[in-house]
């Protein structure tokens, strides 16, 4: 009864958020290209810090995000990233397209919008491209290119490009160690590290 009630709770969530979703310097990849397992739910806590440009100060922050696997190849994440004055809602959606080969490669795509006294209300597109490979049982690294189209529909619109190589490793069945490094690719973007947790609940 008690994992029903957590299921439904889960998936309410992400029906609700899934028109706001986020990637990339709002939430971070920080997963291989393998989606969550059909009928699990994870929960991811990252700090992640992003990096200033032309004088701008440093910005750390923290994201809690939550997820369900629909599928063996589709889940649904969704959450939020609290950084000073600027908060991120969103949700993805994964797709699994190349699995159990030397390589894996997955695509997610969403929305996200963005709030608070120290930004404008817009709202944005992300989508991205995940490859990953397994270098021992626990240890996998993986490299994606992430893309946002932030502020659809506003005259100040503009993109951002970011190359993000990073690595996930299992300390137990039910818990990850995940961290990357987000290099930015054009000049609206900003280069960001970020690292946590991922939880599991089989």
């Amino acid at each position: 009864m008690f994992l029903r009630g957590v299921r439904l709770f889960v998936c309410l969530t992400a029906i609700l958020v899934l028109p706001v979703a986020a990637h990339g310097q709002d939430f971070g990849i920080l997963e291989s290209a393998e989606t969550i397992n059909k009928g699990n739910f994870k929960l991811r806590v990252s700090p992640p810090l992003i990096f200033g440009k032309n004088g701008e100060d440093d910005e750390p922050g923290i994201s809690i995000l939550a997820g369900y696997g629909f599928t063996s190849n589709f889940d649904i994440e969704g959450g939020a990233t609290f950084l000073d004055g600027v908060t991120f809602w969103g949700a993805n959606a994964e797709v699994w397209l190349v699995k159990e080969r030397p390589v894996d490669f997955s695509v997610a795509g969403g929305f996200h919008h963005r709030t608070g006294d120290r930004t404008e209300n817009l709202t944005g597109l992300d989508l991205t491209f995940l490859v990953s490979g397994h270098v021992t049982r626990r240890l996998e690294l993986y490299g994606g290119l992430d893309i946002a189209f932030e502020g659809i529909g506003d005259a100040t619109d503009f993109k951002t490009f970011h190359f993000v190589p990073g690595i996930e490793y299992r300390i137990t069945d039910s818990l990850d160690l995940v961290a990357e490094a987000g290099l930015a690719l054009n000049d609206d973007a900003r280069h960001y590290i970020a690292g946590g947790l991922a939880f599991y609940i089989r």
